[in-house]
C-alpha cells in the first residue's frame, strides 16, 4: 500500500467524493496523515454537506484485531482512519521515521468537535451497556447545549430488533452517529449497515461513552501529555485489559518488525 496513496472518505453509492490526502500503512490499515483541525474539518464538512463518512480511530489493538482479517482491512479502506495513541506512533516512526502530526483519540477528539463553532449537530448514540449512553447524553447535553444529542439504544440488541433500528435511525438522519460496541463490532457494523441515508458522519468509539458518563475517570493530566493513559486504563481494570495490553503490545511491536523487515523505511 501506498504511504500518499489517495483515500476516498466513503464508498456507498452517491457519496460525495473527497480530495486524497496522504496516509500511512501501520499493519495493514492506511491511517490518514492529518491535523486535528483538518479532522475536525473533515467531520464538520460532512455534516454541512449532508455527505457520508465513515470514521474509525485506529491504536494498536484495532492493527492486531484486523491482523489477517482481510474482509475487514477491505472496509476500513473505505473509512477515514485517524491515528490513536502512542502505539501507532511508534510504527510510524519505525516505519515512515516520524510520527503522526496529532495523537487523535476519540476521548480528545469528540470533545474538539462538539467545542468547535458552527453549525449545531444532532448526534445520536448507539451501543454500550444499558443505561450508560444515557448518561453519557445527560452529561453531554449539559457541557455542550449547542448540540442535540440522544439515544438510538444500547448495544445489545437483538438480531430481531437491528431492522426497526436502523429505520429510526433512516427517519431520524443524524448528523453524527457514535457507535460504541468495541473492535471489530462496531467497524463491522458501520460498514455493512450504515450509509448515507443513516447518518451524515458514522464513528467508531469504543468505551468513549463510559468515560462521557463517568463511569471511568481520565488519566491525570501528566499521564496523558507523556501518553501512557493506556497504562492508568489498565491499572483501573486489569482482568478486562490484560489480554490486550500484555498479550496485545508484544504482538503489535512484532508486527511492526516484520513489516518493516518486509519493505523496509517508506516515504510518507
Amino acid at each position: 500500500m501506498s504511504a500518499t496513496a489517495s483515500l476516498s472518505i466513503a464508498s456507498d453509492a452517491g457519496s460525495r467524493k473527497r480530495p486524497g490526502y496522504a496516509k500511512r500503512d501501520i499493519g495493514g490499515i492506511g491511517i490518514a496523515v492529518m491535523e486535528r483541525e483538518t479532522a475536525v474539518a473533515e467531520v464538520t464538512d460532512a455534516v454541512r454537506t449532508g455527505g457520508h463518512v465513515k470514521l474509525a480511530f485506529c491504536n494498536a489493538n484495532l492493527v492486531n484485531v484486523a491482523a489477517g482479517n482481510a474482509a475487514l482491512q477491505r472496509s476500513l479502506s473505505t473509512f477515514l482512519v485517524l491515528a490513536d495513541g502512542i502505539g501507532v506512533d511508534l510504527g510510524s516512526w519505525l516505519l515512515y521515521g516520524k510520527a503522526f502530526p496529532a495523537n487523535l483519540n476519540g476521548t480528545d477528539f469528540f470533545p474538539a468537535l462538539f467545542a468547535c463553532p458552527g453549525r449545531p449537530m444532532r448526534v445520536a448514540l448507539l451501543g454500550g451497556r444499558p443505561g450508560v449512553a444515557e448518561r453519557a447524553a445527560a452529561n453531554l447535553t449539559q457541557l455542550y447545549p449547542a448540540h442535540r444529542f440522544s439515544v438510538v439504544s444500547h448495544g445489545y440488541f437483538s438480531a430481531g430488533e437491528e431492522s426497526a433500528l436502523l429505520d429510526r435511525l433512516k427517519a431520524q438522519r443524524p448528523d453524527l452517529l457514535l457507535v460504541a460496541m468495541g473492535n471489530p463490532l462496531q467497524e463491522r457494523f458501520i460498514a455493512d449497515k450504515l450509509g448515507p441515508q443513516h447518518c451524515s458522519v458514522a464513528a467508531g468509539v469504543g468505551a468513549l461513552f463510559d468515560f462521557f458518563a463517568d463511569e471511568v475517570p481520565r488519566a491525570p493530566e501528566l499521564l496523558r501529555q507523556v501518553r501512557l493513559e493506556w497504562l492508568y486504563r489498565f491499572w483501573l481494570e486489569p482482568r478486562r485489559l490484560w489480554r490486550r495490553y500484555v498479550l496485545g503490545n508484544p504482538a503489535f511491536l512484532l508486527r511492526m518488525a516484520r513489516q518493516y523487515a518486509a519493505g523496509g523505511r517508506r516515504n510518507g
